[in-house]
């Protein structure tokens, strides 16, 4: 039987401009398409097992041919894959989203439409140009700017100049000066206010103002290249008045997020929206331990423990996942009191249901172990690797503890020549770490002998930072080891 294709517009890079939609329909795809233009951080959202197709388009070079792409589409349907077309923009948009579909509708092969937030309305945008002012314009037009080889802009420009309507050009970089001549010549003033909007929507944007007369000079010094968008009209003017996206305060500035990949997405939603360039290199992955005999027995002597002890989301997962297995739910904690080492542990908790009857107020091993109201024994359910300070403090207070490993850490990517790069020839990169099996993941990527000096290490806590410093990476602590500290701390630091 065959399968379907759906086309997702991606939008025009900022991975939040990605519709729910087209979220959703990426996230069933057993085949993911998807061209140049497409953001990291959206093809990052793939679902790992899907098949990756990368075809590359980008301007005067198509590795894999529009009759090709078209072809691999219709093969992976007929083999009865779900298969998302992943196109930046909007597909219908100068996107050749519709040649796509003729080769599916000849053959029967079901097919979708998800729109994309389109580059020609965003771009400008982002750049603080809206589109349409009630002062300025009554009409908005969209053109191409692509030029075939060998041949002529093919552009009645003094229709264009005649709808006296904002024009924005896709695709023109190349064609920028024949352009802005063929407005001069249909009669446009000079003084016509005109901008290049180069990335759009990324940390990367930039946005060149001018006039019709001085855009192709002006885009030439500043070497803009594609992708860009073109815009000309009354509205350009507002840019200065209305640009927001540059002044955020992390605009540009790269940020690496070491979070295991389920947990990155909190702390790169929040830098992205602050503006920065967020590089998510998941150096650690929680696995839970499974058969896992010694959790088996602590949980079936529950009663025997006044506290349970958790250190970490990943620790929640690894309890509920066991109580899972085993057809209990949270009754089977019965009497026994919730200790969580802060507040995302906590939130972990409230997830399923329950409540923390303890967070201490530093969130660390060290003081969960130190402030804890035991009388009775201890259970800790944490990772094989576990901070020693939990244990130590409760021996040190003479309380009984069962330090019970649920879920090992593994680091899980392989050394990284282009991380190592970052690390060593950008100064002042921003690395962020959440615990020091972070810290050993990143080292063990990077490689122990590398130049740390360049980078900071933003770490959440004393103990993180102990764990860095070891490898003599320079670092900055978090006031309270929360993910809105360590965020207030990196925009601080900018």
């Amino acid at each position: 039987m065959p399968g379907k294709v759906t086309l997702v517009g991606a939008g025009p890079g900022d991975p939040g401009l990605l519709t729910r939609k087209g979220l959703e329909a990426l996230q069933k795809a057993e085949v993911v398409v998807y061209d140049r233009l497409v953001s990291p951080a959206i093809l990052a959202m793939m679902p790992e097992k899907a098949e990756h197709i990368d075809v590359g388009k980008q301007a005067a070079r198509h590795p894999v041919p529009q009759d090709q792409i078209n072809q691999i589409l219709l093969d992976k349907a007929l083999e009865g894959k779900n298969v998302v077309r992943l196109k930046g923009g909007d597909p219908f948009l100068f996107g050749r989203g519709g040649e796509e579909l003729e080769l599916l509708a000849q053959h029967g092969v079901s097919f979708e439409e998800v729109p994309g937030i389109t580059s020609a309305i965003a771009a400008p945008a982002y750049g603080g140009v809206p589109v349409t002012h009630r002062d300025c314009c009554s009409s908005l037009h969209i053109v191409t700017g692509h030029q075939r080889a060998g041949k002529e802009l093919d552009i009645d420009f003094e229709a264009l100049v005649r709808t006296k309507g904002t024009l924005v050009f896709l695709m023109g970089v190349s064609a920028l000066p024949q352009i802005c001549r063929g407005l001069l010549d249909a009669g446009m003033e000079p003084d016509m206010p005109a901008a290049v909007v180069e990335r759009g929507t990324t940390p990367a944007q930039r946005r060149i103002s001018a006039t019709l007369g001085t855009l192709p000079a002006v885009a030439e010094e500043a070497q803009v290249v594609s992708p860009a968008v073109i815009v000309v009209g009354k509205v350009c003017a507002l840019a200065e008045d209305f640009d927001w996206f540059d002044k955020l305060p992390l605009k540009g500035k790269r940020v690496v997020v070491t979070r295991p990949r389920e947990r990155a997405g909190t702390l790169s939603a929040r830098l992205r929206a602050l503006g920065a360039d967020v590089w998510e290199y998941p150096c650690i992955a929680t696995v839970p331990l499974d058969p896992c005999p010694a959790v088996d027995s602590a949980m079936e002597r529950l009663y025997d423990y006044e506290w349970l002890a958790l250190t970490s989301p990943a620790g929640v997962e690894a309890l509920w996942r066991w109580l899972e297995g085993h057809g209990k739910d949270a009754r089977a904690l019965g009497a026994v009191k919730l200790a969580a080492i802060g507040p995302g542990t906590a939130r972990a908790l409230s997830a399923h249901g329950l409540k923390a009857d303890y967070v201490p107020e530093v969130y660390d091993a060290a003081h969960l172990g130190a402030g804890l109201p035991a009388a009775g024994k201890v259970l800790a359910l944490r990772a094989e690797e576990g901070s020693p300070a939990l244990t130590e403090e409760l021996a040190r207070r003479n309380i009984a503890c069962d330090d019970v490993a649920s879920y090992r850490t593994v680091y899980e990517n392989p050394r990284s020549q282009e991380l190592r790069a970052a690390v060593e020839e950008t100064e002042g990169l921003l690395v962020t770490f959440t615990s020091a099996s972070t810290v050993k993941g990143f080292v063990s990527s990077v490689g122990e002998d590398a130049d740390f000096s360049r980078m900071v290490g933003m770490c959440i806590g004393a103990q993180t930072a102990n764990q860095a410093q070891k490898y003599g990476i320079p670092v900055r602590v978090a006031r309270e080891a929360t993910m809105d500290a360590l965020t207030d701390m990196i925009v601080e630091g900018v």
